[in-house]
């Protein structure tokens, strides 16, 4: 418990569960449309598979992981579309 409080002093905290879920489901289906789209030799599914398994690592803040994980997700669903 003592280095969490000298972590928390540093700044650094623990991400929350709804972060850690909605990594987990952004990489999850980041790594279905990689696979996707390296399987079907398409470049734009396999790019935004790629940027959804990363993305995460460099955001902190668990609305904008939700909100630019949407907005991969959408970009994903109208190439399908298109």
């Amino acid at each position: 418990m003592n280095e969490l409080k000298t972590l928390e002093s540093l700044g650094l905290s623990l991400p929350s569960p709804l972060y850690i879920l909605g990594a987990l489901v952004f990489g999850i289906v980041g790594y279905a449309a990689y696979r996707y789209g390296k399987k079907a030799s398409l470049a734009i599914p396999k790019w935004i598979g790629v940027a959804l398994m990363l993305y995460p690592y460099a955001i902190s803040t668990t609305w904008l992981l939700y909100a630019v994980g949407s907005g991969l997700c959408l970009g994903l669903y109208l190439y399908r579309q298109g």
